[in-house]
């Protein structure tokens, strides 16, 4: 990189190439090498070139803040897990940036995003540990229990005490925050299915208003609905947001869930097909994952192998994601499902 950024560190001075070359005493043809890449400066002309340019050696060598960033979202997707200089590395870079720019909220997120990847594969690693400990031939009762917290807390399963597994602090501040960003409407679609899943049907309620119409206020009023025990509602809201919107996907997306709930997998399954084919590309595939859950809880393996074989087909045609993490889940996945058709057919 240190080539493209002599080039603009000397495009931002507004001065030629000739200009710079008689600074640094070397030929213009050698500035011209170094900013198309044929050769690099020798390592004695660096500290003359960041003088000049008023910055410090390794910013010579440093990738533009736009391309640093594309690398970043590429490892987050791309990586199942980080290895942890390239972290270090990579939330320095990060925390100089937000220093100089307290602002920047690409760089606030990406470091969220970089410590969230974190916890995910640390979890994944302590799920593994966990089922090995519980797996262990032991009478120890004590044991089994502290192997299942463990286990209970790498995969976010509830522990059943109330005051421990509901969203108390996340609705606090989230009630907080629109208070001061009313017309933030991710953060009140979170707040009410925080909400709902904490059985705050009033407050919910109160919230879903705020929708004023539209596909949204339909499907949680069906959620609603559903969470207070009237299903036969429920799967009115839910039917009526696809009849009055049924080129949203997820319109039908809500729908699978619902149906899904409701004890109707054949429906569930049509309605994840529809979240998916309606869509315009490139297309996300929700409505694809649904169906191999549901297909795996059916024990039909075979379909369920199709739909994550359609997820990296789709990724690969209408994303251009050919490796990495996103590809190899399904990988995963699909010889998962395959040892268990075998064990089925063994079976029977």
């Amino acid at each position: 990189m240190i080539g493209k950024n002599i080039r603009q560190f000397r495009l931002e001075k507004h001065i030629k190439q000739e200009t710079l070359a008689e600074v640094i005493g070397v030929s213009a043809q050698a500035v011209s090498k170094w900013e198309t890449g044929a050769s690099d400066p020798d390592i004695s002309l660096l500290p003359n070139l960041a003088n000049y340019f008023g910055v410090s050696i390794d910013e010579l060598f440093e990738v533009p803040h736009s391309e640093e960033m594309e690398r970043i979202g590429n490892m987050l997707y791309a990586e199942r897990r980080i290895n942890p200089k390239t972290f270090d590395r990579t939330v320095e870079y990060l925390e100089r940036r937000i220093k100089d720019e307290p602002d920047d909220a690409e760089s606030l997120t990406a470091l969220a995003a970089l410590y969230n990847h974190r916890a995910h594969s640390d979890h994944e690693t302590a799920s593994y540990y966990a089922q090995r400990a519980l797996e262990c031939d032991t009478k120890n009762d004590r044991g089994i229990w502290d192997a299942l917290k463990e286990y209970r807390e790498a995969n976010n399963a509830p522990c059943g005490d109330e005051w421990f597994d509901n969203h108390f602090s996340v609705i606090r501040y989230l009630e907080d925050f629109l208070a001061k960003r009313p017309e933030n409407r991710a953060a009140l679609l979170t707040l009410i299915e925080c909400l709902l899943a904490d059985h705050r049907y009033d407050e919910a309620k109160r919230y879903i208003k705020r929708l004023k119409g539209g596909y949204a206020y339909l499907c949680y009023q069906g959620n609603l609905a559903f969470e207070k025990g009237d299903r036969a509602a429920a799967q009115a809201y839910w039917e009526q947001a696809v009849a009055k919107y049924p080129l949203v996907w997820q319109t039908y997306d809500n729908l699978g869930e619902g149906y899904r709930k409701l004890g109707m997998p054949d429906k569930a399954l049509e309605a994840f097909e529809l979240s998916f084919t309606v869509q315009d590309a490139p297309r996300y595939t929700d409505g694809l994952f649904a169906k191999a859950q549901i297909h795996e809880q059916l024990g039909d393996y075979d379909a369920a192998i199709e739909d994550y074989r359609r997820i990296i087909t789709h990724l690969r045609e209408e994303h251009g994601i050919n490796d990495g993490e996103e590809i190899d889940y399904e990988m995963r996945e699909i010889e998962r499902l395959k040892q268990l058709a075998g064990k089925k057919r063994i079976k029977k």
